[in-house]
């Protein structure tokens, strides 16, 4: 009975993988998006008074890349361009703009601000 459980589970394990793995090689994205995200690209209409890098993990691919640009990019004074093989995202900005504010706008999609310089 035990080893029927055990077996059973392992299965059913396994048959999970094999499905997301064929998602991703179809084109999914890790991110569980069949679609493309779509880029918003944003330039500063004031000067910019400084520049951050925050160092990003669990960015996997380029839809992950996108989300935490436009994340950013929402930001009222701020423009992001992120790089995914990096794992950075460098931010110019025309207003203060706090590392804890930046840190949430990435944190809330799931990814970790390992660094801000």
């Amino acid at each position: 009975m035990k080893n029927g459980i055990i077996i059973g589970i392992l299965a059913l394990v396994v048959v999970v993988a094999l499905l997301r793995a064929v998602k991703h090689f179809r084109g999914g994205g890790c991110c569980g998006s069949d679609s493309q995200t779509i880029r918003i690209k944003k330039t500063l209409t004031a000067p910019a008074i400084g520049e951050k890098t925050l160092v990003i993990e669990g960015m996997h691919c380029e839809n992950c890349e996108i989300r935490v640009e436009n994340a950013l990019n929402r930001l009222d004074g701020v423009a992001c361009r992120v790089n995914l093989r990096k794992k950075t995202a460098a931010v110019s900005y025309s207003a203060e703009v706090s590392d804890e504010v930046l840190k949430a706008a990435v944190e809330r999609l799931g990814y970790k601000v390992t660094g801000i310089r």
